[in-house]
């Protein structure tokens, strides 16, 4: 099977994107909750959103669909790792936020074989487990630190199941690219997600935690541009799963970490211990060896 090096180049850039629109994410969240983040960014996420459709000249009509329900099981399973990407930002590290996306591309390969029609392994279980293995690696410095707080258990809880949920969705987007528009994937995952994130403003009276802040100039630039980004990011995404199999695709999402890295060092002078890099590498190379025995399945 021939490698597909356009998608691979676009996942790429997408990870960087995707990178980007963390931080702005991270940074919004010292003042709004993150049903308001969702709703900024995936409204704000419209408009390149429709920019690329009107460029490609399918706007509207790439939007015309007869699989509402395709559209619906994705933008569910996307908005769910959104909501929960969301608030693993704002309690943890770029870069321990990143790992936790690191299962993702492990869980989607399994994912991908059972809704697809194959079958794991014994080796590709073994990686799966392993990834977990490096994530616990990764955690281990904060579990067992005194000065451990509740904060860090939410965000990790939530980073977990951001990474089940988003292998999920990566699966539903590879279904979708056969009979859909790329544009219209992402389209109306951001709808959606901007509907149920403008929802979280009635959840305000209920509770202060989902109560909607009164936004600072500053944090109204960083909703933008995660926003921005973020909509571009999904689109070249699309485009390259639509390009390439999930599995090819997977290895290439480990670039997020040093994009990780370096905007936690340059924003936040956070600098990850000795475990941490550990912990990565791990998972790293779990997901290598899982990349390696696809692609000979493949190529048998």
């Amino acid at each position: 099977m021939r490698v597909s090096w356009k998608g691979i180049w676009l996942r790429l850039l997408a990870s960087a994107l995707f990178a980007g629109m963390a931080l702005c994410v991270k940074k919004a969240a010292t003042e709004a909750p993150v049903g308001q983040i969702v709703f900024w960014c995936s409204s704000v996420a419209l408009i390149p959103i429709v920019f690329y459709l009107v460029y490609l000249r399918v706007f509207p009509l790439a939007l015309k669909t007869k699989n509402w329900r395709g559209h619906l099981e994705r933008s569910a399973y996307g908005c769910l790792a959104m909501f929960f990407s969301f608030i693993s930002l704002a309690y943890l590290p770029l870069t321990l936020a990143s790992i936790f996306g690191f299962l993702a591309p492990m869980l989607a390969i399994p994912m991908a074989a059972l809704y697809l029609g194959e079958h794991p392994g014994g080796h590709l279980i073994a990686m799966v487990l392993m990834g977990f293995f490096g994530v616990l690696i990764t955690l281990y410095p904060m579990l067992e630190s005194p000065e451990m707080s509740q904060a860090t258990l939410l965000g990790s809880a939530a980073g977990l199941i951001m990474a089940i949920v988003t292998a999920l969705a990566k699966v539903k987007i590879k279904q979708l690219t056969q009979t859909e528009h790329p544009g219209s994937i992402a389209f109306y995952f951001a709808l959606t997600c901007s509907g149920v994130g403008g929802a979280t403003v009635l959840a305000g009276d209920v509770t202060t935690s989902w109560q909607w802040a009164e936004l600072t100039t500053q944090s109204v630039v960083w909703l933008l541009g995660a926003g921005f980004l973020g909509g571009l990011a999904h689109v070249i995404m699309t485009e390259a799963v639509a390009r390439a199999s999930v599995s090819t695709l997977a290895v290439f999402e480990y670039s997020a970490i040093f994009w990780a890295l370096s905007l936690d060092f340059i924003f936040f002078g956070d600098v990850p211990g000795l475990l941490s890099l550990l912990g990565v590498s791990i998972i790293i190379t779990a997901g290598l060896n899982i990349i390696r025995r696809q692609n000979t399945r493949m190529n048998q």
